[in-house]
């Protein structure tokens, strides 16, 4: 019987392992979604409805791209940078500073 000890103490020591990792990886998702909804209530006091919603277009499209730019707002928000809400047409602006330059190809026929 000592045999059904060992194996039953084994049994404990894996399901309190296991306990342990769920609830370790609970409370690191619990943290990623605290930090998603600062960045959020962030982003809604420094930009304007539409704006927001073009950054929400982006990130369907783009989701990289769309953390990128938050992060940046983001800091320079936080670093004081930025006098009052971005409007779509700043957003634009921005955006266009971002995104790398595409070359024009013409072709002419001889």
């Amino acid at each position: 019987m000592a045999g059904d000890a060992d194996i039953e103490e084994i049994r404990k020591r894996k399901y309190e392992q296991m306990m342990q990792s769920q609830a370790g990886a609970a409370a690191e998702e619990e943290k990623k979604q605290e930090l998603e909804e600062a960045k959020k209530n962030i982003i809604r006091q420094i930009l304007t409805t539409d704006a927001r919603e073009r950054l929400s277009n982006i990130r369907i499209a783009k989701p990289e791209f769309a953390d990128q730019l938050e992060g940046q707002l983001i800091a320079l928000a936080q670093t004081g940078r930025l006098k009052g809400m971005i409007n779509d047409t700043q957003l634009k602006e921005l955006l266009q500073q971002l995104m790398p330059k595409k070359r024009d190809i013409s072709i002419t026929r001889v």
